[in-house]
């Protein structure tokens, strides 16, 4: 296992955890690519700090927790764990609280992330989102 992608998937996963978006995009390539679990994807570190700003702004609490870590090199797959609270009208109520499994997979290209993908059921996740659409 080479510990250079993992080091900088482990340092993208701890910027994650403390909401650091100027963190984060120092640990994207330019040319970063997103994946969501439908295929979807977001191309550009720039577009991927607002858009990674905005999900926090849903998600005030969102963290990862990872139990396992496989590679490759480039890639790095984390095994664990997703949770956070959907936030409406800024307060983080317990029946908005949600924690899913979760699979990410990170490609590193140099000293930063080329990829990040995530496998997640966002399932329960809409659920709570949809009770509050008007």
């Amino acid at each position: 296992m080479n510990p250079e992608p993992v080091a900088i998937a482990e340092a993208f996963v701890r910027a994650i955890n403390g909401q650091n978006v100027d963190e984060m995009a120092g640990l994207m390539t330019a040319d970063h690519v997103f994946i969501d679990s439908d295929g979807a994807e977001i191309r550009g570190r720039e577009r991927m700090r607002a858009g990674w700003a905005q999900y926090f702004q849903l998600f005030p609490d969102y963290r990862i927790t990872i139990q396992e870590t496989y590679s490759r090199d480039p890639v790095v797959v984390l095994v664990g764990a997703a949770e956070g609270t959907y936030a409406v009208g800024g307060e983080l109520l317990a029946e908005n609280h949600w924690s899913v499994p979760a699979v990410w997979r990170a490609v590193a290209r140099d000293d930063a992330l080329l990829e990040w993908r995530v496998y997640v059921n966002v399932g329960p996740i809409m659920k709570i989102m949809a009770k509050h659409r008007k």
